[in-house]
């Protein structure tokens, strides 16, 4: 009976960390019953049905399931890079849902950093090249995107490897440019894309533990979309989608208390 009552208030301490925890952070993204149809001809297809879920500033969220299950139309919502057919998706506070390309242009070169499979360098520009470019692309003073350039890629370990083509670099070191670029305009959210997906095991853990230092120091809000549970796990929370749908929500209970 005694060893009842204290694994009760245990669980109860856990939960009101976890609880506190969750609760002390705004929210940041928010889905409001999103559905998202595409027309094939006179056939409607949903690729997001009814999908409501709520993403918290420094949250490490992992968006899994298997093709065809939406993570890639749901990762294109929180991109800004489409707009839903019904419901509303809030970013900032700002329902994305009734803006023009201008408007879904300008909030996501300010809030959101991109990590793609297949890094997408620029071949005939420098490792530092192709990272201040998005802050030349935004009228950044030369002496302010320079430094904040040269900053991103001593933190991703490559100020040695600044003045490199993507030719000369391997395929680890070619995504941590990609990590720098997505840095380098002080992003509030990055949003991964099967970010080891075209790395081999070691590297790719590699990857995916800068993304974590990132995600601890810096303070950012990471979302990765992946069909890899091996790589859900470094997530705090997990939203796995299956046919369209929000099938499974949860905390990774490992991550939380660590």
């Amino acid at each position: 009976m005694i060893f009842m009552l204290m694994a009760r208030r245990i669980c109860k301490g856990v939960n009101e960390i976890m609880i506190n925890k969750k609760g002390s952070n705004p929210v940041l993204i928010q889905f409001e019953d999103v559905w998202k149809i595409y027309l094939m001809g006179e056939v409607e297809v949903p690729a997001l049905r009814g999908v409501t879920v709520d993403i918290r500033k420094g949250d490490f969220v992992a968006i899994i399931g298997s093709s065809g299950s939406g993570k890639s139309t749901m990762m294109n919502l929180i991109g800004c890079l489409d707009v839903p057919t019904k419901g509303r998706i809030f970013l900032k506070n700002q329902d994305i849902a009734g803006m023009d390309e201008s408007d879904l242009a300008t909030l996501r070169g300010k809030t959101i950093g991109f990590i793609f499979q297949q890094y997408n360098l620029l071949p005939n520009m420098t490792a530092y090249e192709n990272v201040v470019l998005p802050l030349e692309l935004q009228e950044v003073d030369d002496e302010i995107a320079g430094k904040q350039a040269k900053k991103v890629l001593k933190l991703v370990g490559l100020e040695d490897k600044m003045h490199h083509l993507p030719s000369q670099l391997s395929g680890g070191q070619q995504q941590r440019v990609a990590i720098a670029r997505c840095l380098v305009g002080n992003p509030d959210i990055i949003l991964a894309d099967e970010p080891t997906g075209a790395l081999d095991s070691v590297t790719g853990k590699d990857v995916l533990n800068m993304l974590e230092r990132i995600w601890k120091e810096e303070g950012k809000t990471v979302i990765m979309v992946t069909h890899d549970l091996h790589l859900a796990e470094y997530a705090h929370n997990i939203i796995e989608l299956k046919d369209g749908k929000v099938v499974k929500m949860e905390q990774n209970h490992k991550r939380v208390l660590s």
